[in-house]
């Protein structure tokens, strides 16, 4: 199979994804996927679905990303991929590096994420069946060549040191943050909420914590999430953690914030928990970038209005990840090419 086959295999899974006529198949699986992880509500599930073949399987985007490389087949590799499961289909950018390189792939599937993973692989193959051979689900990742692992900062420490002798990525624990101005309209705010509250905030591209100016007023922001309450509200799994979270400070005397199924609080760090979103105010725009610069190994990316903060996305687009967007800045294209 050559690397055109690979990639027209790909293009035609983004068409099948974005044909109106699978709709009711692919709201099954969503269905599915929700039974099996409340986390992944069938909207989630879309949303991630339609990104996935909006912006890794479309096919103009697919063949300018692919250019940036020297693909061959010449010595196929056995890549194992430890697939983390914190949002729907997270582990389908690595998954499809592996397969458009060429290199076989054994999976080692979160279980919360198996059910949109595996169908996802029974799709490719039932477009193009040469690629059985060429994709295993398992447990054990024995007899891989090369790894490509997503965890925990506590996992990655197990990763390394089973993994260490043979070429390796090890992905850890990040989380997102987002810049504001004082300039974003009501319309940037709304964006910035979708970085926040999308996948209930559980991605590493999810932003966790605001750098906001002094005397920044927090209420427009707040009452741009009104229109989602019901939702967030009416999930027990996010609405137990935000009960949980308000009483925690409510007892503690914590100052924060409260829109009835979101928390913002004054914090340094920048994991906040789920239902909650911290935030640090800043004076000084090269200070703050300073700071930024010295934790930057465990920030995925930043959002600002317009990127104006320099490497920025713009508000919104932080769950829109594009084919060049590696995890962790590691190409994995490239590490794939080195096998």
């Amino acid at each position: 199979m050559n690397l055109s086959e690979r990639i027209t295999t790909f293009i035609e899974l983004g068409r099948f994804l974005k044909d109106a006529e699978n709709t009711a198949e692919l709201q099954e699986i969503a269905e599915k996927a929700y039974y099996s992880n409340h986390w992944f509500t069938p909207e989630n599930t879309g949303k991630a679905i339609q990104t996935i073949a909006a912006e890794y399987l479309n096919e103009e985007k697919l063949s300018e990303w692919i250019k940036g490389y020297n693909v061959t087949t010449e010595a196929a590799k056995n890549v194992g991929v430890v697939m983390a499961g914190n949002i729907p289909a997270v582990g389908f950018h690595d998954l499809l590096c592996v397969l458009l390189s060429g290199h076989r792939l054994l999976a080692k599937v979160s279980t919360p994420d198996f059910v949109l993973i595996n169908y996802f692989i029974q799709k490719i193959v039932e477009i193009n069946p040469a690629f059985a051979d060429r994709i295993v689900i398992s447990e054990r990742l024995n007899q891989a060549d090369a790894y490509i692992a997503t965890g925990s900062s506590n996992s990655a420490r197990y990763f390394e040191y089973y993994f260490s002798r043979k070429p390796h990525i090890i992905r850890k624990n990040r989380s997102s943050v987002a810049i504001l101005s004082n300039r974003e309209s009501a319309e940037d705010l709304v964006a910035l909420g979708t970085d926040v509250l999308d996948y209930f905030g559980l991605g590493c591209r999810s932003v966790s914590k605001l750098y906001v100016p002094e005397h920044y007023d927090f209420i427009p922001f707040l009452n741009t999430l009104e229109p989602l309450a019901l939702r967030f509200a009416n999930h027990h799994k996010y609405f137990n953690n935000y009960e949980y979270n308000k009483s925690i400070y409510l007892i503690n005397g914590v100052p924060h914030f409260d829109n009835g199924f979101l928390l913002v609080t004054e914090n340094e760090g920048l994991v906040s928990p789920i239902s909650t979103l911290y935030f640090e105010r800043y004076s000084d725009l090269n200070e703050l970038e300073k700071k930024l610069e010295a934790i930057a190994d465990t920030i995925q990316c930043v959002a600002s209005k317009d990127g104006f903060y320099p490497g920025s996305v713009q508000l919104g687009q932080t769950q829109h990840p594009g084919l060049a967007d590696y995890a962790d800045g590691i190409d994995t294209m490239r590490f794939l090419q080195t096998l």
